[in-house]
């Protein structure tokens, strides 16, 4: 337990402090105050001050701000009291302070594509440590290749033709470097038909494969099945497949929202902190347990890229609260010409941070009874 905790936090931070790391940066670049660098939510157990911005460790391990004077029309020097307060990204007031302003512009005082950059920023950072993550990964583990291993007796793709040995490189319009997309493809498809390329001896050639439906899985099956053949990256390669070991997670992302939207995804398969630090403990209980703890050290990485850019996509959501719902005020400002009121945009957040925070209690409390029962 204290194990898959620590892993967790581990994780989750590095995550969370680059996401944030990236608003700061820019935001800094650009001549915005920053107020405050927070990891974590809820009451503070550590801060310190250095060059007029408050960093501080929360209690509760579920996200992170990076606080700017000014940011949804509230100004530091307008919030009552003694002390120094500022709004932060999800609405909320930081403390300590008031009259420490330090250098620079007020985030409203910035123009639009100085705070466009900044806001861009958490999300960029994201996608960027997702790369490095998985050039380290792909030095180490190398790439799974889409060679079809062997095929299920009586199977759509058997039918279909396809043989041992084929290299799959595209199904319909999408183009695969993984045996792994081969299965999220097979795992989502709800019965269409699918057209899969592959290479065969050096030829090229198309399979029409329709997938037939497991009554005792409830799910749709292609028929391939023992892919695993590994490329030994050289240096080039291992920039091509981190490139696209973060494409393919981008993908998986989008197609699992789209999944959502259409109602396919129930409560259970969402999950929070709770179940993502479960989830953490057992890819490496169960890594070690079967390859040893170089390879739980490897699957950790691979968790980090897949949460990585997870977050990077969900926060370009143009959602109140999220980075894409300010990008979206911010490009309707571009458009007109003049910005939307500030205390409106506000207002839109703020519910839309009730709303998440709401939608948060729900998945924790979620997690909390799956691992009770």
């Amino acid at each position: 337990m204290i194990r898959t905790i620590v892993l967790f936090l581990i994780i989750f931070g590095v995550v969370v402090i680059s996401h944030e790391f990236g608003h700061f940066l820019i935001g800094r670049r650009n001549g915005i105050r920053v107020v405050e660098f927070a990891v974590g939510m809820g009451p503070t157990l550590f801060s310190f001050k250095k060059g007029g911005v408050k960093y501080s460790l929360k209690l509760l391990p579920i996200g992170g701000a990076c606080m700017f004077d000014g940011e949804d029309g509230v100004a530091a020097g307008d919030v009552s009291g003694a002390e120094d307060s500022s709004v932060s990204e999800n609405g909320s007031v930081s403390e300590e302070g008031a009259g420490v302003r330090g250098e620079g512009l007020a985030f409203t005082e910035a123009g639009v594509w100085k705070r466009i950059a900044t806001v861009f920023a958490g999300p960029f950072f994201n996608f960027l440590l997702a790369f490095v993550v998985a050039l380290v990964l792909t030095a180490f583990a190398g790439a799974d290749l889409p060679v079809v291993g062997q095929l299920s007796e009586d199977s759509a793709a058997q039918e279909a033709g396809l043989m041992p040995g084929d290299v799959i490189t595209q199904i319909n319009h999408e183009k695969i470097h993984f045996y792994r997309e081969i299965m999220v493809i097979s795992a989502m498809n709800q019965g269409e038909t699918l057209d899969i390329h592959y290479t065969r001896d050096g030829q090229k050639g198309v399979a029409r494969v329709t997938p037939r439906y497991d009554n005792n899985d409830g799910r749709y099956y292609i028929g391939i099945m023992g892919g695993g053949e590994y490329l030994d990256c050289n240096p080039l390669q291992v920039f091509q497949y981190g490139l696209y070991e973060v494409e393919y997670y981008a993908k998986t992302t989008y197609k699992s929202l789209g999944m959502m939207i259409r109602g396919k995804v129930s409560k259970d398969d969402v999950s929070g902190p709770v179940g993502i630090a479960q989830f953490v403990g057992e890819s490496y209980d169960q890594a070690e347990k079967n390859y040893g703890t170089s390879s739980a050290v490897l699957t950790m990485l691979e968790i980090v890229v897949l949460l990585s850019v997870n977050l990077g996509i969900l926060n370009l959501l143009p959602l109140p609260a999220l980075d894409g719902g300010r990008l979206f005020f911010m490009f309707v400002e571009v458009v007109r010409g003049k910005p939307i009121s500030p205390e409106k945009e506000g207002m839109v957040h703020f519910a839309g941070l009730v709303v998440f925070m709401v939608l948060m209690v729900f998945i924790m409390y979620n997690d909390i009874m799956k691992i009770v029962n």
